[in-house]
């Protein structure tokens, strides 16, 4: 299994409004992933809202077997970067049904509770997801943007699969979490790989010389560096790094092809010290 997959939300417009792209040059990028060998792609219900599930089914349905389509329910968007929580049980039935008709399948392969709703007792949100699990309409269920303590809360509701959190080289306040994912054997799909373009220009102040430099004696650029920081920090990793360029997604997906050292992956790990989330 190809660990790095393909993060959609950059098919949608600023603040995950609209489309960014015309239809043709989505389903060129989503084809070129899966011809790359990406068994991942995850979206959501709001990137658009509703839209990238939409191209994802344009362009991919029916699905090659073995790829997994990842979606989230439980927010609501109503405007460029505006949105907010949805997490009562009536609101996931409809959201997941919607997504089913989008994305065209029978069953969802993994879908993630977007955020928990602090108005809604977890029991009942993620209760939900697993009556619609037992119904065949969710694989797997997922949980989005956790603390240590919420995850254990979710773990005594639900089997999860999945954890996905903002991690990435010089962003580690889930260092917690993942330690948690790696001892459970769940996956972890760290959101922000690149640190929403921070990583792909060097980093941040004094984090932009080692980077460069390391990247420099790979022959490979800052980003590639940071994407096979993150395959080699754990095997539970799996990021998705999202693009609206097809350059820019070969170039990700050779980032798989990098083994670093141990000096270079010392000096990358040195970069950031461990939060406590």
């Amino acid at each position: 299994m190809r660990r790095l997959g393909f993060g959609s939300g950059q098919l949608a417009g600023p603040g995950y409004w609209q489309a960014r792209l015309d239809a043709a040059r989505s389903t060129a990028i989503l084809r070129r992933a899966v011809e790359r060998g990406v068994t991942l792609i995850d979206t959501a219900d709001n990137y658009g809202p509703d839209v990238v599930e939409e191209l994802i089914a344009a362009a991919l349905h029916p699905y090659p077997t073995g790829l997994v389509v990842a979606t989230k329910g439980g927010v609501v968007r109503t405007g460029p970067d505006v949105w907010h929580h949805a997490g009562r049980p009536e609101q996931l039935r409809a959201q997941c049904e919607a997504s089913l008709r989008r994305l065209q399948v029978d069953t969802i392969d993994l879908y993630q509770l977007h955020r928990i709703d602090p108005e809604v007792p977890l029991a009942e949100q993620l209760g939900t997801l697993v009556e619609l699990q037992r119904a065949g309409k969710i694989r797997h269920i997922g949980v989005d943007t956790v603390t240590a303590d919420e995850l254990e809360c979710c773990l005594a509701e639900a089997t999860i699969a999945s954890v996905q959190n903002r991690y990435n080289l010089v962003h580690r306040d889930s260092e917690r979490v993942l330690a948690m994912c790696e001892a459970r054997n769940i996956a972890f799909l760290p959101w922000f790989p690149l640190g929403k373009g921070v990583l792909t220009t060097g980093g941040e102040g004094s984090h932009s010389r080692t980077i460069a430099e390391i990247a420099q004696r790979y022959a490979a650029t800052i980003s590639q560096i940071a994407l096979a920081w993150l395959l080699h920090r754990a095997p539970v990793v799996l990021p998705t790094p999202g693009t609206a360029s097809l350059a820019h997604l070969d170039e990700n997906l050779d980032a798989a092809d990098i083994s670093l050292d141990a000096e270079d992956l010392r000096q990358l790990d040195a970069l950031a010290a461990p939060a406590s989330a």
